[in-house]
């Protein structure tokens, strides 16, 4: 893929850098690359930092100027995600509304759905929390058991979610629910909008690896939303579910090369710092991780070309290589900045605190889980990509 800037785009590019430096400064400076998906560390500071990008017209820049957006181009959206990505802010508090429901909802979502619940979140007003993934029901989705019936003009909702991130502090929550039981195993869900502060909601956070509480499971006894709260159609939900997990975020992967670099030169800086470097063995890791930040890069301008129709190929197959090849990566790349820093990898600061490589390594362990497991992304890649006989399913 060209990245080359037209004028028009170079002038884009100066005006995202301007006010980058004119608004990451403070408190924001100061707390550059906190916090990831699963970690709730300076959760303040972070939406802080979200209404400030809000205000400016930052948030869902590819959103539609009614509901929010400004209407950015592609290549708008993938130059402001580089500059962004290089100015190192800190990880965004509003991530699940912004990159998963809110796209969601513009392919699926009625046209109340879109103007009740778009400007409040591309505002940074109102947090939602994914509730897909149950106890027995993690990669397989269509094993779902959490129910919900119609009763008086609102739907009744019972059963258990877990892994929400953004759940404990969520205003609202998507659900997939089981709503005609009798059906056959990826048909009888639909996707609810389900409002958090009622009685038949109890959230638990869980405790991460990474010492976030981010995370939580929550249960459903009687809990209520309004009839009109489903998502793409009653007993849909699959189809609109499938479309939520394949969300393309071109953009935002291509520039994920930067960060996984920053992470590679403070491997080399502890390798130096602690005379690890004198191993080829770790030369040679550390070489091997530079290799495969540029392969990230490379792989991202492939899924851009593709969602912009420029390569001919197909972009849900090119973001399944993406993911693997970046969740598996970059998980080697956590293990040799571990070894680089020696025995003070072994200890953490005051209160669990833990330095960026500790945190990365530790926080890289779910990857290859999350967003889709690896062994899901292979078989997506070995059926739609090379044609393979289908793995057995049970119906």
């Amino acid at each position: 893929m060209d990245l080359s800037l037209t004028p028009e785009l170079e002038e884009f590019r100066d005006e995202v850098r301007t006010w980058l430096e004119e608004h990451l400064v403070g408190e924001f400076a100061e707390h550059r690359g906190v916090g990831t998906s699963s970690d709730d560390v300076a959760w303040d500071v972070r939406l802080a930092w979200d209404r400030e990008l809000a205000a400016g017209g930052w948030l869902c820049m590819g959103w539609p100027e009614e509901y929010g957006g400004r209407g950015a181009s592609i290549d708008q959206q993938l130059v402001f995600e580089l500059e962004y990505a290089r100015a190192n802010p800190p990880y965004k508090a509003t991530a699940a509304g912004q990159d998963l429901l809110g796209p969601t909802l513009l392919a699926f979502g009625s046209e109340e759905q879109k103007r009740r619940f778009l400007p409040r979140i591309s505002a940074a007003e109102e947090f939602w929390g994914q509730g897909f993934s149950e106890p027995g029901a993690g990669s397989d989705l269509a094993a779902v058991r959490t129910k919900a019936r119609l009763e008086d003009g609102e739907w009744v909702i019972d059963g258990q979610k877990i892994w929400m991130s953004v759940g404990a502090r969520a205003h609202w929550m998507y659900v997939l629910a089981r709503t005609d039981p009798d059906a056959p195993r990826h048909q009888g869900l639909s996707m609810l909008l389900v409002p958090v502060d009622q009685p038949g909601v109890d959230v638990r956070p869980i405790r991460n690896i990474e010492g976030g509480a981010d995370f939580c499971e929550v249960f459903f006894e009687g809990a209520r939303t309004a009839e009109d709260m489903v998502v793409g159609g009653v007993n849909n939900g699959w189809k609109v579910a499938m479309g939520a997990l394949g969300t393309e975020r071109g953009t935002t992967l291509l520039a994920e090369h930067l960060r996984v670099q920053r992470e590679i030169d403070l491997a080399i800086s502890a390798a130096r710092s602690t005379g690890a470097s004198r191993s080829a063995v770790m030369r040679a890791e550390l070489a091997s991780s530079w290799s495969a930040a540029k392969i990230m890069e490379w792989n991202g301008r492939r899924l851009i070309a593709a969602i912009k129709g420029a390569s001919g190929g197909d972009a849900a197959t090119q973001a399944s290589i993406s993911k693997v090849f970046a969740s598996e990566r970059h998980q080697r790349i956590g293990e040799v900045a571990i070894r680089a820093m020696g025995p003070a990898a072994e200890v953490v600061g005051p209160d669990y605190e833990l330095n960026p490589l500790q945190a990365m390594y530790l926080h890289a362990r779910a990857e290859s889980i999350y967003g889709g497991t690896t062994q899901i992304q292979l078989n997506v890649l070995a059926e739609r990509a090379l044609g393979l006989p289908r793995e057995p399913r049970r119906r």
